[in-house]
């Protein structure tokens, strides 16, 4: 594979809004911590925002696909993951129950602080994220972006929006950090994996076989992306307080 390949630009399959400015990003993080909303929508969001996936994978994300977590209280989890089975991942139709193709995404120490909040709520069995009025089914589909709606960023931010944001400040922030080296390569190629894209100039095959390519660099971003987006963001645990919505199912 040529790495370099991976620089060609992927035209989008369709735009969604997505909020760019890392500025404006903290005041909508803000927003949607202290907004009226049941705790677990509330966790919800920040995890997909911190982990930059798919909104149904966030929804539907299981206890026993997290690994590498030591739940004592404040314990440090340097390699905590979630596994996600092939599935689950949006792939074309003949490859979705190819195991080759799970996706594995590191956790950064905010992410997990926000397991370690959310995990009462279900007492660590079945859905990560469970529903108010159901602990075995997911929230709602609509429950994060209605939210979103409710504070104020209709056609600004949209959960799916959380990928997009990602790939364009980080992608940004690397190739401020390496104009024109060989490691701007290596990044944008890495950043394309954290999203589970096949990065231009890689085969589904040679994914297959790379699928954890990078994870050391792919932990060092998430946790950058973290501190970035977090700074000045209120402590999790503050996100099981405050006002609450009715029930989101």
């Amino acid at each position: 594979m040529n790495v370099r390949d991976s620089l060609a630009p992927v035209p989008p399959k369709k735009r969604r809004p997505a909020l760019t400015d890392v500025k404006l990003i903290r005041t909508f993080i803000g927003d949607i911590d202290r907004a009226a909303a049941s705790p677990v929508t509330r966790l919800s969001s920040r995890f997909l925002a911190l982990t930059a996936q798919r909104p149904g994978m966030v929804r539907e994300v299981l206890w026993s696909e997290i690994e590498g977590v030591d739940w004592s209280v404040n314990a440090a989890s340097p390699a905590a993951r979630w596994r996600v089975p092939a599935a689950k991942m949006k792939q074309e139709l003949d490859l979705r129950e190819d195991e080759a193709f799970e996706h594995v995404v590191p956790l950064s120490e905010a992410a997990v602080a926000v397991l370690r909040t959310v995990r009462p709520f279900s007492n660590g069995r079945g859905l990560v994220f469970p529903g108010g009025r159901e602990s075995t089914k997911p929230l709602s589909e609509n429950a994060v972006g209605y939210l979103y709606n409710r504070e104020g960023w209709k056609n600004r931010h949209v959960p799916h929006g959380w990928r997009s944001s990602f790939s364009t400040i980080m992608n940004g922030r690397v190739e401020r950090l390496h104009p024109g080296a060989d490691r701007l390569v290596v990044d944008r190629l890495v950043i394309d994996l954290m999203l589970a894209h096949t990065p231009s100039g890689m085969s589904h095959s040679e994914l297959i076989y790379n699928r954890q390519a990078y994870m050391e660099r792919r932990r060092e971003l998430a946790e950058d992306w973290a501190t970035l987006i977090l700074e000045g963001a209120d402590p999790v645990a503050t996100l099981t307080e405050g006002r609450r919505r009715r029930v989101e199912r």
